[in-house]
C-alpha cells in the first residue's frame, strides 16, 4: 500500500533526472550529506510512479541476511525466507539502499554480483538458484561524504553500477523557507522568526564544513523550529532547544558558541 506522498521541493531538477534514469534503467547514486533531503527525494519518486519502496539501511551490522535472505526451520520444516534485496528484485519493486558506504565490504560484494547488467544473483543461500529481476527494477543509493563517521570508499566497480549521480546540497535560504513553509502555515511575523532561524542554521552548516563545530542542523531542523513557534513557544527558546542544546554532548563550549549566535539573531 502507497503512503501519503511525501513533501518535496525539487530546487535543483533531481526528479527530472530520476525520470529519465529510471526510463534509461540506470541506476542512481545520490550523494549528499545527511538532513539534504536525500531520502524525502526517494520517497517522492516511488509515488510519482506507484512503485514499492524497498529501503535497506546500511550499517556495520548489516548482513548479507538482510540483502539475501536465511534459512528458517518453520513447523518442522526448513524454509528459505527471501531478504529485501531478492524481495524487491522478483517484485520489479524500487530499492532504496541508504548510506551504502557505511556498509562492510562482503555485503557490497553480493549486492555488486545482483547490480552488473545481467541483474541477477545466485542463492547459494538456497541451493543455488538464480534470480533475475524483473525489467522494472530500480536501485537507488545514497552516500554521506567520507568526512562523516563510519563511512569508507566505495569500491570503484560498486561505483559503476550507478552511472548517474546526483549531489545534494542544502537548499538555498529561499529555497529551505519555501520547504519549511510547505509543512507549516506561517503568519508574517513567525515567517520572520524562520528566516532567522535559517540564517543560523546556515551559519552552522558552514561552521561544520570547515570542523568549527561537530554537527550540522539539517532541514528537519528548520521545520522543527517552525512548528514550535506555531505553538506559541518563545523564537530564543525553540532555537535553543531545537539548535543548541544538540551540542552540549561535546561539551559547554561548543553549546556557548552557538548561543551566542542565537542571542545576537533572537
Amino acid at each position: 500500500m502507497l503512503q501519503a506522498e511525501p513533501i518535496y521541493i525539487d530546487w535543483n531538477n533531481s526528479l527530472n533526472i530520476l525520470d529519465s534514469a529510471y526510463k534509461a534503467s540506470l541506476f542512481v547514486l545520490i550523494i549528499g550529506a545527511k538532513g539534504t533531503g536525500k531520502t524525502t527525494l526517494v520517497r517522492k519518486f516511488a509515488h510519482m510512479h506507484g512503485k514499492e519502496l524497498y529501503t535497506i539501511n546500511f550499517s556495520l551490522r548489516t548482513r548479507e541476511s538482510h540483502l539475501i535472505g536465511m534459512q528458517t526451520i518453520s513447523n518442522g520444516n526448513v524454509e528459505f525466507v527471501e531478504g529485501l534485496l531478492i524481495r524487491s528484485m522478483k517484485n520489479g519493486s524500487l530499492l532504496y539502499l541508504d548510506e551504502l558506504n557505511a556498509a562492510e565490504a562482503d555485503v557490497l560484494l553480493r549486492l555488486d554480483e545482483a547490480l552488473d547488467d545481467r541483474r541477477q544473483i545466485v542463492l547459494k543461500e538456497a541451493g543455488g538458484d538464480v534470480v533475475r529481476a524483473k525489467d522494472d527494477w530500480f536501485v537507488i543509493a545514497t552516500i554521506n561524504p567520507l568526512s562523516h563517521m563510519g563511512t569508507k570508499e566505495l569500491p570503484p566497480q560498486l561505483l559503476s553500477r550507478f552511472p548517474v549521480r546526483i549531489r545534494m546540497e542544502y537548499p538555498p535560504p529561499d529555497i529551505e523557507l519555501k520547504i519549511v513553509k510547505a509543512h507549516v502555515q506561517l503568519d508574517a511575523r513567525e515567517e520572520e522568526f524562520v528566516r532567522k532561524a535559517i540564517k543560523l542554521a546556515n551559519t552552522l552548516r558552514e561552521a561544520a564544513s570547515v570542523e568549527e563545530l561537530y554537527y550540522s542542523p539539517s532541514i528537519r531542523e528548520s521545520i522543527a523550529f517552525a512548528k514550535l513557534i506555531k505553538q506559541g513557544t518563545d523564537a530564543k527558546v525553540a532555537a535553543e532547544v531545537v539548535f543548541a542544546n544538540v551540542y552540549e554532548q561535546w561539551g559547554g563550549t561548543e553549546y556557548r558558541k552557538v548561543m551566542d549566535i542565537i542571542t545576537s539573531l533572537f
